[in-house]
């Protein structure tokens, strides 16, 4: 009789092979501080506005430039 288990890898083991290397990697990351994860924030929030402000400013030139021309 033929044997019914596969050889592939159990499910199992293979979440646990996988979990154990990313907790092996996990420790090698260098994280950055706290100074410069608030400043980069900052940044993008700030890079954030001013984009959403020029797209909407755009919005209303053209907007009413449209306007004019349907007069």
């Amino acid at each position: 009789m033929a044997n019914t288990k596969t050889s592939k890898p159990d499910l199992k083991e293979f979440l646990i092979t996988y979990f154990k290397g990313v907790k092996s990697e996990w420790g090698k990351v260098t994280w950055p501080e706290r100074r410069q994860i608030i400043f980069e924030t900052g940044v993008v929030i700030f890079v954030v506005a001013t984009f959403t402000i020029t797209v909407y400013l755009m919005d209303i030139i053209f907007k009413g430039l449209l306007g004019l021309i349907t007069k």
